[in-house]
């Protein structure tokens, strides 16, 4: 079977069977990415409750770091499953923002460490953070995606 569009297809609308076929097949890896997403703000949930979470946050400088890291935790489960279910993912997605840019900023400016290797590992942190404010960017643009709470509540 060829997969190739003919003019037919073009008459018709302008997508082959073989196209709608890829995209019902594709659309159930938007809530497997979803949850590959997520899963770090809900795991890490129960971290930002223990004492040396909180002690690493006021080694670092953060103010308040008994009560701002517990709150973070708190900030970033409700976005983390926000996205996971798909349910208003895009405010979610803000939530995930709104944690991770302080989050990056405060805690891994590698650019202040002197120790070589402090550095990489803290440059690495930043970066992961960089690259996963970028996936949360990205989904309070698009949204969830089809196998969602929010499609099937008819919002985008």
């Amino acid at each position: 079977m060829s997969t190739n569009i003919t003019t037919a297809d073009l008459a018709a609308g302008g997508r082959s069977r073989a196209v709608d076929r890829a995209d019902a097949s594709s659309r159930y890896l938007v809530p497997v990415g979803r949850a590959a997403f997520a899963a770090i703000f809900i795991v890490s949930f129960f971290g930002h409750f223990a004492q040396q979470t909180i002690g690493y946050a006021a080694a670092a400088g953060v103010p308040l770091a008994h009560v701002v890291v517990p709150l973070s935790g708190i900030i970033a489960l409700a976005g983390g499953l926000s996205v996971l279910l798909g349910y208003r993912a895009r405010l979610g997605a803000w939530l995930l923002v709104l944690f991770l840019v302080p989050v990056t900023l405060a805690i891994h400016h590698f650019w202040t460490v002197p120790d070589p290797m402090a550095r990489q590992l803290d440059m690495v942190m930043f970066l992961k953070n960089l690259s996963i404010l970028g996936g949360a960017l990205f989904i309070a643009h698009a949204g969830a995606g089809p196998v969602s709470l929010d499609a099937r509540a008819g919002r985008r």
